[in-house]
C-alpha cells in the first residue's frame, strides 16, 4: 500500500531554491535600508507572522515569556521582532545568508529590540544554534524554500530531523506557515517526527468550486 508521504509529489526546482538567490537579494534590500529605511519583503506578509504570533500569545499553557524560540530562516528578522514587541525576551533569529542577518541586525538596532541574530543553517549541525534546546521553533517560508531546491527530497528530510533535534523533549512546538504545500501534505512528511496538534485559522478564499487559504 502506498503511504501518504509517497503520494506527495516532489515541486519543480526554483531558483527560490538556491542560496545565490537569497544572497542577491537580501544584498539589494540591505542597499534599500541604508537608502531607503526599507526593512524588505515580509515573506507572506504581516498578517501571515502576526497570525503566527497572537497564536503564540494566546496559548501561554504551551508557551511562556521567557520561553527560548527559535525563527528558522529568519530573513529581514521582522517576526523576530514581532515576537518580542508581544512580550516574548528569548527569541533568536537564523539564516543561512549573511546578508539576512545583517540586514536584520540593522532593524533591531535601530528599533531598540532585544532579539538575538545569528548565521545558521538547519541542515548544517555544526551551526551554533544547534548548542542548544528551544521550547518553539517557527518557520514563515523555508521550509517551502529547501522544497524547491535540487536536492529537496534529500533535505527536506534533513530539515525535519534537525528540527526536531533542537525542540525541548517535553512540549516542544513547532508552527509553521507555508504556500507550497497543504495542511494534509505537512502533516504526512511531519509525521514521522511530529504530531499535529492544531491548524492556525486563516483568511479562506473559493474559486473554481475548491475552497483554499
Amino acid at each position: 500500500m502506498t503511504s501518504d508521504v509517497e503520494k506527495i509529489s516532489e515541486l519543480d526546482p526554483s531558483e527560490l531554491g538556491k542560496k545565490d538567490y537569497w544572497e542577491n537579494a537580501y544584498k539589494l534590500e540591505l542597499t534599500n535600508y541604508a537608502d531607503h529605511g526599507d526593512v524588505g519583503e515580509v515573506w507572506f506578509g504581516e498578517d501571515a507572522g502576526q497570525r503566527m504570533v497572537n497564536w503564540m500569545s494566546e496559548h501561554p499553557e504551551y508557551i511562556l515569556p521567557g520561553d527560548a524560540i527559535l525563527d528558522n530562516g529568519t530573513g529581514n528578522g521582522m517576526l523576530c521582532m514581532d515576537m518580542a514587541e508581544e512580550g516574548f525576551t528569548n527569541v533568536t533569529g537564523v539564516d543561512y545568508c549573511q546578508e539576512a542577518i545583517l540586514l536584520a541586525q540593522k532593524i533591531r538596532d535601530e528599533a531598540d529590540c532585544d532579539v538575538d541574530f545569528q548565521v545558521g543553517n538547519i541542515l548544517d549541525k555544526t551551526s551554533p544554534f544547534f548548542q542548544k534546546k528551544y521550547k518553539v521553533v517557527t518557520d514563515k517560508g523555508t521550509f517551502d524554500a529547501i522544497s524547491l531546491s535540487e536536492t529537496a527530497k534529500r533535505d527536506k528530510l534533513t530539515y525535519i530531523s534537525n528540527t526536531a533535534s533542537i525542540l525541548e523533549d517535553t512540549g516542544g512546538l513547532f508552527i509553521i506557515t507555508s504556500c507550497n504545500w497543504t495542511e494534509h501534505e505537512l502533516t504526512a512528511m511531519f509525521a514521522t517526527h511530529f504530531k499535529h496538534l492544531e491548524t492556525i485559522p486563516t483568511p479562506s478564499f473559493t474559486f473554481g468550486g475548491k475552497k483554499g487559504n
